[in-house]
């Protein structure tokens, strides 16, 4: 007995052929996946040419036809559309290239070298879209919006003229797998979850992420349809999170990323917590002995101060702390305020590695605070000063 295949129409003539993966659990090795994800296709019919907007991840190639196939036979696909090369959207360009043997791939110029050397599609079958560019299905327009480093340099968006609808792809998605589509039908941690998106997938490119949300707002969309997570009928919910994440003021917060081994580091970064607290600043920790990083990475997005504690392990920062912040400087926030605190035995190290690492991606240190040993009253003084200095900048 087969399974259900489950279709939804987004706008007249428009359905969702995605994946929902609700099992999977970690995304590029980094990413943690409370809720899943989702791989969202889908299927534009005008009145003379059919068009699929982007694929699925390995391993749902079967499943992804079958959803196509329970609303009309795959050789009626005229074109493919690639807005992004990564595999959780392309990898099944070749079967669909193979089911629709006359479809033709269309993809940016990027795009047509990805395709070549990630998938093997054959020069004769691809149609490299330009800025603007379109295509006319019959009653149904499609207009290719060139949106580079969103997050790779070959993705582009594809607009439904006529019905108004955004296939952003990456841009504007959530990891978020659930058994409703749309928007308003999903819990309210819809926008917290597709900020921990952006913080890692788009923060790292903000001057992008600025022009394609422009690209976006030109167009007006009515309903914005991502590649991973819940399709926008509402889309001023996520194009407002956007402004604010992209060029928004940043909170009044700082964020204490530490390590700890003998709890000397740990008991500054409480008082510095409090003193920054004690300011009217949000102050939020962070052991990295059990901290989620992704959800450091969410508050990176809109935090005016990172302020870093580490003890000196063999003369450098505890390996979490240095982890830490390469993901920092990995990930570009907007926040360049910084100041560190951390303890040793013998010999320091870890403060002077730390300045090393944060001077060059453009943090200003606020203040250094470097103890031998475990912290007196003095030194928890000094972290309570530390704390007041942070939170008195951010407050200007």
């Amino acid at each position: 007995m087969s399974l259900p295949v489950k279709t939804i129409e987004i706008a007249p003539n428009i359905n969702w052929v995605g994946i929902e993966d609700f099992h999977r659990r970690i995304f590029d090795s980094l990413i943690t996946l409370p809720y899943g994800t989702s791989y969202n296709a889908y299927l534009v019919m005008g009145k003379q040419k059919i068009a699929l907007v982007d694929t699925t991840n390995p391993g749902f190639e079967n499943e992804l036809l079958a959803k196509i196939s329970s609303i009309l036979n795959p050789d009626k696909i005229d074109y493919l559309i690639m807005n992004h090369a990564e595999p959780d959207h392309a990898s099944a360009i070749p079967h669909v290239l193979t089911a629709a043997p006359n479809a033709k791939l269309v993809l940016t110029k990027k795009g047509a070298e990805l395709a070549e050397s990630l998938y093997r599609t054959p020069e004769a079958r691809r149609l490299v879209a330009k800025e603007g560019d379109t295509i006319d299905l019959g009653g149904k327009t499609l207009r290719f919006i060139e949106a580079p480093w969103l997050h790779w340099p070959e993705t582009m968006f594809t607009f439904a003229v006529e019905d108004k609808v955004l296939f952003s792809c990456d841009f504007f998605g959530t990891h978020l797998a659930s058994d409703k589509l749309f928007d308003d039908e999903v819990s309210d941690h819809l926008i917290p979850e597709a900020k921990r998106y952006y913080a890692e997938i788009m923060m790292p490119y903000t001057k992008m992420a600025i022009a394609g949300l422009d690209k976006a707002l030109a167009v007006s969309p009515k309903i914005i349809a991502p590649s991973h997570g819940p399709v926008y009928r509402n889309p001023q919910k996520i194009l407002s999170a956007y402004e604010q994440w992209t060029r928004g003021p940043l909170a009044k917060k700082a964020i204490m990323v530490f390590a700890s081994m003998w709890d000397s580091t740990r008991r500054m970064a409480m008082v510095i917590t409090d003193a920054i607290s004690a300011e009217g600043v949000e102050a939020i920790p962070y052991d990295l002995v059990s901290a989620d990083i992704s959800h450091i990475a969410r508050d990176l997005v809109d935090t005016s101060a990172v302020v870093l504690g580490s003890p000196t392990v063999l003369g450098g920062l505890h390996p979490l702390a240095a982890y830490a912040l390469v993901l920092v400087r990995a990930l570009r926030p907007r926040a360049k305020l910084a100041a560190f605190f951390g303890s040793f035995g013998w010999g320091g190290g870890a403060a002077r590695q730390a300045k090393e690492m944060l001077e060059p991606a453009g943090f200003e240190i606020l203040d250094v605070l470097d103890i031998k040993g475990a912290p007196d009253d003095k030194a928890l003084e000094a972290a309570k000063e530390l704390g007041r200095k942070v939170a008195q900048r951010i407050k200007g």
